[in-house]
């Protein structure tokens, strides 16, 4: 008997190849793009930056639409012509020439983001999977290796062709991800309610403390992951390090990841959300910290590296778990599209901030100290949650 496309294999292998194909092609190698901008077209490195952020912000503000649309209809539609959007746009990003065009690329993108990126694709899962968290976790080993995959491969390809031509490859690869997801999904259906069960609401939800406790957590780890993975390659360029260097430390970014998810994965039922989220949440800032502090030597920054990855890796399985099992399975979807939008300004604004602090002070340090204190803000939140959850089962 063949395996179905929604066994939980069969959605660890698709799920995983369909978000490695789309971060790595839509999201990942930003950073690389920027310097090349700027001496091709003359922008400022804000300007470029502020460009992502519509996008993201964008992507916030539809999270919720799409995320209702997958729990009434599944995730074929989304994922699949999702992602093949997000190939047309690939092509538009690689054939502007102004400024303006260049925010109208990103308004699109925000969509595309909306559709065919992590939220959809969690949603998916917690709907079709037998064991949702042992998907999950499968899924982000895989997903752990986008970065050590598409940094080199963009950075070999933009030397190959320039940044324009190295957009029309990566959005050859984008368009397999949106067909693999058609493919994969053709069949797929959300389950029914369960019978005599209340409707879903969402009013209910955001009414709890608990909800706005996860908004915080994913709105600060947002804020630190999506700046700093904006500006992780002028950052280490800045310190002095060789282009090796600075290519294999941000590369490493993935082994560590899922070295992380594999301990976790290793301990199984003993792991705990809450001890997970809090390993996540004080790593965070503490990372920041060391990177101001260290000297600019390959061996210092690989701790950061190290300390970061963990802390990003680990959040990965927080923010697709945590909802499900801090306020329910239940409208699944549209929960965490509204954890998005509640998060989306953070996102969205990270990497123009950072480029601004960098832009008034000419030096990234000052970013770092300001990525810590939101990284703080992460720890909080988590506390938060974990109380009302308690509350909430007492």
């Amino acid at each position: 008997m063949p395996l179905s496309r929604t066994s939980d294999r069969a959605l660890i292998f698709g799920i995983a190849i369909n978000q490695v194909l789309g971060w790595g092609t839509l999201f990942v190698p930003f950073t690389l793009f920027i310097e090349p901008m700027e001496r091709d077209l003359g922008w400022a490195r804000a300007s470029i930056s502020g460009a992502l952020t519509l996008g993201l912000l964008l992507s916030g503000l539809a999270a919720v639409h799409v995320g209702r649309f997958v729990d009434r209809n599944g995730g074929r539609l989304p994922l699949g012509l999702g992602g093949i959007a997000g190939a047309l746009v690939l092509v538009a990003w690689a054939l502007v020439e102004s400024l303006w065009a260049f925010y109208l690329v990103w308004f699109a993108m925000g969509l595309v983001h909306a559709t065919a990126l992590w939220s959809p694709a969690m949603a998916v899962v917690v709907s079709l999977a037998k064991q949702p968290m042992r998907v999950i976790t499968g899924i982000t080993f895989i997903t752990g290796f986008t970065a050590t995959i598409f940094i080199p491969l963009a950075e070999m390809l933009i030397q190959s062709f320039g940044w324009r031509g190295a957009l029309w490859v990566l959005a050859g690869i984008q368009c397999c991800a949106g067909l693999l997801a058609l493919w994969q999904f053709q069949d797929a259906r959300p389950p029914p309610p369960r019978a005599g069960a209340a409707p879903f609401s969402l009013a209910a939800a955001l009414r709890r403390p608990a909800f706005w406790g996860l908004a915080l957590v994913l709105s600060a780890h947002s804020f630190v992951g999506v700046g700093l993975a904006a500006h992780l390659v002028p950052l280490l360029r800045e310190r002095g390090l060789d282009e090796v260097s600075v290519l294999w430390l941000a590369a490493l970014h993935g082994p560590f990841q899922v070295a992380a998810r594999a301990c976790l994965f290793a301990l199984g039922p003993r792991a705990r959300i809450a001890v997970v989220g809090l390993i996540c949440t004080v790593l965070m800032p503490l990372a920041m910290v060391w990177l101001a502090l260290v000297p600019s030597t390959f061996g210092w920054i690989l701790i950061f590296t190290m300390g970061w990855a963990v802390a990003d890796g680990l959040m990965s399985i927080v923010r697709a778990g945590a909802p499900a099992e801090i306020l329910g399975r239940e409208g699944y979807g549209a929960v965490t599209g509204a954890l998005a939008m509640a998060s989306a300004p953070m996102r969205a604004f990270a990497p123009l901030v950072v480029a601004l602090a960098w832009q008034w002070s000419d030096s990234y340090t000052p970013a770092l100290w300001m990525l810590a204190v939101v990284g703080l803000l992460a720890l909080l939140g988590f506390v938060m949650a974990l109380l009302d959850r308690g509350r909430a089962a007492g």
